[in-house]
Order: structure tokens, then sequence, then C-alpha cells
């Protein structure tokens, strides 16, 4: 498949439009790349939520392909870099987010098989 564009420079809000796009459609790792250009390319105040949500991507990204060990590890760890940051700006679901990553990193941090990524994909805003 191939990957995203890389280094696009758009708003916050085509951000997450288009990265919620690509998740509906089962493309998490696509997703990653677009968290990616705007965490390199916004303000620097914004990477950690950008960060933490490209985490998320790449970790709903290991869990469909089967590494789902590796998968609950990069859902935690990008649960822990946005939990309590403030999403309203962008229009993310912060808190829902970290729930939607734990509740997945739970299910399948055992080794379980690998999840369906459209199926999975997260709501990022509320």
């Amino acid at each position: 498949m191939e990957r995203q564009p890389e280094g696009v420079v758009r708003s916050s809000g085509e951000t997450v439009r288009e990265a919620q796009r690509l998740l509906d459609a089962g493309m998490p790792f696509h997703a990653h790349e677009v968290f990616e250009d705007a965490w390199k390319s916004g303000p620097e105040a914004a990477a950690p939520l950008w960060r933490g949500l490209a985490q998320l991507a790449v970790g709903l990204t290991h869990a469909a392909r089967g590494n789902t060990v590796g998968g609950a590890r990069l859902l935690r760890r990008g649960a822990a870099g946005i939990e309590g940051l403030d999403g309203g700006p962008y229009g993310v679901d912060v808190p829902g987010l970290v729930r939607w990553a734990e509740e997945l990193a739970g299910r399948v941090g055992d080794g379980g098989p690998a999840v369906d990524a459209a199926r999975e994909a997260p709501r990022l805003a509320g």
C-alpha cells in the first residue's frame, strides 16, 4: 500500500479530519504519518499531543498486524503521553482516547490475536 506523502502541512482541523478518515478506512499507519507531520510542522506546544496520537495510531497498526504485545506497549505509551493534555483547541477527545487505548491494550496485551484496524478505530473528536 502506498505511503502517505510526508511533510504535508495541515491545519489542526485538517489533521484530525484526515487522520480520522484514514483510521476509519483501516489505515492506522497512514494516520500515524499525518500525526507525525503535525508534530513536526506545528507549534512546539502541540507536539506532545500529536506525538502521543501518532503513538496510538502506530500501536493500532502493530495490533492489527499481529504484534499485539508491541501494539499494547505503544498504545499505553501514547495514552500516557496525551493523558491530561488539552485536546479541546484541536477538537481531540483526549480522555476518550486514553480510555480507548487502555481498553484495547488490555485486550491485546497478553499476545491475543490481531485486531481489525477499521473496527477498532477510535473516534478522535468527542
